[in-house]
């Protein structure tokens, strides 16, 4: 079985749209404290994908890679 390993996405800057290179993601929301619950999201056949929680619109960018975001800094970063 192949693992792979899906991004984790928050809006910090608390902008209306984030591009990303993938469609199956997690949002957090915002950094602890201020995070909601961390919902996976899968846009499927479509190339946009809004967060019931946050309502950050995310859009599928192929020219980005899975670590990239427009704007930078949405990737979350665990913390070891």
């Amino acid at each position: 079985m192949a693992h792979t390993t899906i991004p984790h996405f928050q809006n910090d800057q608390g902008v209306g749209e984030i591009r990303i290179g993938v469609k199956e993601f997690m949002c957090r929301g915002a950094s602890d404290p201020h995070d909601h619950p961390h919902v996976y999201l899968d846009m499927g056949a479509d190339s946009e994908k809004v967060c019931p929680y946050c309502s950050t619109l995310f859009k599928y960018d192929p020219t980005l890679s899975a670590l990239q975001t427009v704007p930078e800094g949405c990737l979350a970063r665990e913390e070891a």
